[in-house]
């Protein structure tokens, strides 16, 4: 638990009054751009920096008066930071070493948690020998020996290639389910967060913006800003002209005693759009609008629509970028709008894609697909 944290660095403002709510056994990530404090905040957690105001609970304690070790979270750094002239078995004794631990305890106990990350014929190599990856498994069981109640990650995977950072994520995640204690993990990776978190605070210039599940965050951002950084999207400015409350709900994920209304926006860059909400909006409103390219269905051919909930533009293929699995098309709109729209490729093509570079294309979604992001400030 973190409540009404603050951290200021000279004039610089780190962190604004930040309050957090994390389970026991969670994997919660804390999400956004370089110098949004997301470090900062981890570190004031595990005892490194001091807060300028505000207090962190473990288990209902605060933690703040207690120094690193006795704080029952123990720190993953990004470099690995492992002791060169050590085995890797040494390295991760060390800190049981240090606590005097009986050998006839050591012994089994790290071997069980070399297991633990796949390394148990690598115990008398020194870090030299190892990969990108298995140093920061070594680390990883360092970390989790003295079977602390919170692991904190601090960008533990920037330094492996994608690849590597991949197999890293799913590992990591799988260690995570084994021993089930509370994982803190800060990534500027969204891939990453929405990989394998149970939630996320999506954060930004020393502020929470959003916390919710990866599916909460993507799919229903609470700001433009979130919008942008989560993801691929396409967002505008807009104004409501006319609401409808909906009497049989188009939306399947719609709680119970939930209204849903059909708002009609007009997006200077586009026209006239539909879309759905449950929150209540009037005509006159400026609100920001967003529809993610996966959701957009783009052809050569006019699609034939009979439901009155489908927006439908005409375009001009702008730029095609072809990825192996999908292509993203940039499509100019209006002669100077560009929609982004995916197209996935879920058949073989051998005569290459259907759609190509100067096409007229159709671009369309349902009102479903579209989110009101935010209400502007009159």
């Amino acid at each position: 638990m973190v409540e009404g944290i603050s951290k200021s660095f000279g004039d610089f403002r780190a962190l604004n009054n930040i309050n957090l709510a994390i389970q026991g056994g969670e994997f919660f990530s804390l999400l956004g751009p370089s110098g949004c404090g997301k470090t900062t905040l981890l570190r004031i957690i595990a005892g490194f920096e001091s807060p300028d105001a505000g207090s962190v609970l473990i288990d209902d304690m605060d933690v703040l008066p207690l120094p690193p070790n006795r704080r029952q979270a123990n720190t993953v750094f990004q470099n690995y930071a492992l002791f060169p002239h050590l085995t890797v078995f040494e390295n991760v004794a060390f800190s049981l070493r240090i606590r005097h631990v009986p050998k006839d305890q050591v012994d089994p106990k790290v071997k069980d948690y070399l297991k633990l990350v796949q390394l148990e014929g690598h115990a008398q190599k020194k870090p030299n020998q190892l990969s990108g990856g298995q140093k920061q498994r070594v680390a990883i069981a360092r970390a989790l020996i003295n079977e602390p109640r919170v692991l904190l990650l601090d960008e533990p995977l920037s330094a492996l290639d994608a690849k590597l950072r991949q197999h890293m994520l799913i590992e990591l995640d799988q260690i995570h389910d084994k021993i089930g204690i509370t994982f803190i993990y800060v990534t500027h990776d969204q891939q990453e967060a929405l990989s394998v978190s149970d939630r996320i605070a999506v954060m930004n210039q020393g502020d929470v913006l959003q916390v919710g599940s990866p599916h909460e965050i993507y799919e229903s951002p609470a700001t433009d800003f979130v919008a942008r950084f989560i993801g691929e999207t396409n967002l505008f400015d807009a104004e409501v002209t006319a609401v409808e409350k909906i009497g049989q709900p188009l939306l399947p994920s719609l709680a119970e005693g939930d209204t849903e209304y059909m708002a009609e926006l007009e997006v200077p860059e586009l026209g006239k759009i539909k879309v759905t909400t449950v929150d209540e909006v009037a005509p006159g409103q400026k609100v920001s609008f967003t529809v993610r390219p996966e959701k957009i269905v783009i052809s050569k051919e006019r699609p034939s629509i009979k439901r009155g909930d489908i927006n439908l533009f005409q375009g001009t293929v702008d730029e095609p970028i072809y990825s192996g699995f999908q292509t993203k098309f940039y499509v100019k709109v209006r002669e100077k709008t560009l929609i982004r729209a995916f197209k996935q490729h879920a058949k073989y093509y051998d005569e290459g894609p259907d759609i190509v570079w100067k096409d007229d294309v159709f671009i369309s979604w349902s009102a479903n697909d579209g989110y009101i992001v935010e209400v502007k400030k009159s």
